[in-house]
């Protein structure tokens, strides 16, 4: 630790030894020159730059015809969700570790106006969970764009998230249901120092790729030679996820059903 209680290690670590050290450096490298807003280890880091980031991501074409939006909780991605509100798309956002027994809210910004709610209230996760509906994920439709937390990307869609796997979880968890086709774009917003080199990101069967990665300076879409994986293979989650996850044995048994 450095000095008061900042954790400079990684909750999650231990599945992954490359991938801990690449964490780990990102990490480092945001705090050492400045670019994390907050405290960037054991998290998806927020990051200098972000709301010019999700600005970015709106110019493109298939964020401006898409109507749903997934995107992660994390304060990085606050920009994106605020921005997706503000141009009347609805979102889904997952509870933060998805340690409630529900996996999701909804903001439907026509709903968030009706009552009075200002979008910037419910960018973070925080205003989301006090004023969001809450969804089960057989509840959710199809989404148009899929937004993931990172903390290192590389430019052929190689990520690598916090290491806890919740992103993958719930990309298998979306394609078992159909609520997340072939073609919907996987995307991401990071800093710029979050872009690694392509050998530097192990990628594994159940790791999904991205589409496009976008940082404040830039839009890379990457073409990624990395296969998808397909709908989630229940045996490959980890026991202390279904004891981290109160909702996840539920949805087994129902989906097995």
């Amino acid at each position: 630790m450095t000095s008061g209680t900042t954790v400079r290690e990684g909750r999650w670590s231990g599945r992954h030894s490359a991938k801990d050290a690449l964490r780990q450096r990102v990490w480092e490298t945001l705090e050492r020159e400045g670019y994390a807003v907050g405290n960037p280890f054991s998290a998806i880091p927020d990051f200098v730059g972000a709301e010019v980031a999700a600005l970015q991501l709106a110019m493109l074409p298939f964020w401006q015809s898409a109507n749903i939006v997934k995107c992660n909780p994390d304060r990085g991605q606050g920009w994106v969700r605020l921005q997706a509100l503000k141009e009347g798309k609805r979102v889904y956002t997952p509870v933060p570790e998805l340690t409630a027994d529900f996996p999701f809210i909804h903001l439907d910004p026509s709903v968030l106006r009706a009552r009075g709610i200002a979008f910037d209230d419910v960018m973070y996760s925080e205003g989301a969970l006090a004023h969001g509906e809450r969804v089960e994920f057989e509840a959710m439709a199809p989404m148009d764009i899929c937004v993931v937390g990172c903390v290192a990307v590389s430019p052929a869609g190689g990520r690598t998230g916090k290491g806890a796997g919740f992103a993958d979880l719930e990309m298998g968890i979306f394609r078992e249901l159909q609520l997340l086709a072939p073609d919907t774009p996987v995307v991401t917003t990071v800093h710029e120092a979050q872009v690694v080199a392509d050998e530097d990101i192990v990628m594994q069967a159940h790791d999904t790729p991205l589409d496009w990665i976008i940082t404040p300076a830039r839009a890379i879409e990457t073409r990624s030679p990395y296969p998808a994986p397909g709908a989630l293979d229940w045996s490959a989650v980890q026991p202390d996820q279904f004891t981290a996850i109160p909702f996840l044995s539920a949805l087994r048994a129902r989906l097995s059903a």
